[in-house]
């Protein structure tokens, strides 16, 4: 009997074992059910802007609430990671609807030559080039392809500017008061402004601090500079090999650089400075003056909200050309040429671009906003940036490049003039020899 007891317990156990296990299984199915499913996102979009993942996920959900289309935006930072993310996709096939691509024109034009970005130019030349005409034409410049141009790529615009940037000079009022300055009559010249540092260096006061040790930054001012004193041909013709280092219209560039060493303008380091750093200079009242880019906006608001500064043009040096200053689209989207859902993305991105969202973006973030007629509620430094959108240029936009070598030589001998260690003619010099090595491998 006791066994017999016990197999029935253990029986009864195993059945009701069994019918929990039914009831549960019933309830987890049935409360599948029963939740909602995700939709699915009608456009992804890949980018690198942390700065702006707060300001497009609330865009995304206007979007939604406005057209039922769901978007979603995937960050992937720093830009190291986001490119690589980008190549292993190109090469997986697995390329999102939008996306944008970091570098030089000459990867964007890999990428469009393989098939990857979609040609624009009948969406943006629409209804009497509606789209188009939004924009800075410096802002469209950036990613557009002329006919005949040295990539081979077929003309058209192949690129969405979100925002527009441009780097220029900023000075601090406050210590301009401190040297005796007017701080509201900025230097216009080289003179002036070398005059300038002079009375801050005698208060005590850093002239001119910036990320030279990012040897773009100086090979920017240093294309300021170049196109004002010699002018956009001789510079490109330069590129082409028909004019030397050694011109004297060059040597007249690589002394201003001396002038700036030798007269105490520069703050100390600042050939090893990183941008980051010299931000902090700036933001801290350790230098009047700061070149930079008018993204320093937003940076300099973390830094010190109550930080008293305007921009500047960069100081000319001659009277016989034009100074162009670096500038164009600051960032860029991108849409896939295989993707399926082509239309949709085309419709996000002129939303994205219209002015409403264009004017929100620009306060959110405060970036310069690409669409030229959403600059009403923009704050006044940024209003300073973009009233010299019009007088800008940019290395994409050449019709011609500089050899990486002879680019490299020419930022390093900038530096060793800055140093002292070098003269403008030995750097000169130094540069036309790797020059000429260059053009003989060709």
């Amino acid at each position: 009997m006791a066994s017999r007891n016990r197999f029935f317990v253990k029986e009864v156990g195993i059945g009701l074992l069994f019918i929990v296990v039914i009831v549960s299984l019933i309830g987890a199915i049935t409360g599948c059910a029963r939740a909602p499913q995700q939709k699915q996102a009608d456009v992804v979009i890949w980018h690198w802007m942390t700065d702006r993942k707060n300001a497009f996920s609330e865009l995304a959900a206007r979007y939604e609430q406005e057209t039922g289309r769901k978007v979603e935006f995937k960050l992937f930072a720093p830009s190291g990671v986001y490119t690589q993310k980008i190549q292993a996709a190109t090469q997986a096939g697995t390329l999102p609807d939008i996306f944008g691509v970091l570098g030089e024109k000459e990867g964007f034009a890999i990428f469009i030559k393989s098939g990857h970005i979609l040609n624009l130019d009948d969406a943006m030349q629409a209804n009497n080039n509606e789209w188009q005409d939004k924009f800075f034409s410096k802002a469209l410049i950036v990613n557009k392809f002329e006919k005949h141009n040295e990539f081979d790529v077929p003309p058209g615009i192949y690129g969405v500017p979100l925002d527009v940037s441009n780097i220029q000079m900023l000075y601090n009022k406050d210590l301009f008061r401190q040297a005796g300055l007017d701080p509201e009559n900025q230097p216009r010249t080289f003179d002036e402004f070398i005059d300038a540092a002079k009375k801050l260096k005698q208060a005590g006061i850093q002239g001119l601090v910036s990320g030279w040790a990012e040897t773009w930054m100086i090979n920017c001012l240093a294309s300021n500079f170049a196109f004002n004193i010699m002018g956009e041909r001789k510079v490109m013709d330069t590129f082409r090999g028909k004019v030397p280092y050694t011109d004297a219209d060059w040597i007249e560039v690589f002394n201003l650089f001396k002038r700036m060493a030798d007269e105490g303008v520069l703050a100390k380091g600042i050939v090893a400075m990183n941008n980051k750093d010299a931000e902090q200079n700036f933001a801290n009242g350790r230098a009047a003056f700061a070149f930079n880019g008018s993204w320093c906006v937003n940076v300099y608001k973390g830094m010190d909200p109550n930080l008293n500064y305007t921009a500047m043009f960069v100081p000319r040096a001659s009277q016989r050309y034009p100074l162009l200053i670096w500038g164009g689209a600051g960032s860029s989207l991108m849409i896939n040429a295989r993707s399926k859902n082509q239309e949709q993305a085309l419709a996000f991105l002129q939303w994205l671009t219209d002015d409403a969202q264009q004017a929100y973006l620009a306060e959110a973030t405060n970036n310069l906003p690409a669409n030229k007629n959403s600059l009403e509620n923009i704050s006044p430094i940024l209003a300073q940036f973009a009233q010299s959108m019009e007088n800008t240029t940019h290395p994409n936009i050449w019709p011609v490049h500089e050899k990486g070598p002879v680019v490299e030589a020419f930022n390093v001998g900038l530096q060793s003039v800055i140093l002292g260690t070098k003269t403008p003619e030995q750097v000169a010099e130094e540069i036309q020899e790797v020059k000429v090595r260059e053009m003989a491998k060709n």
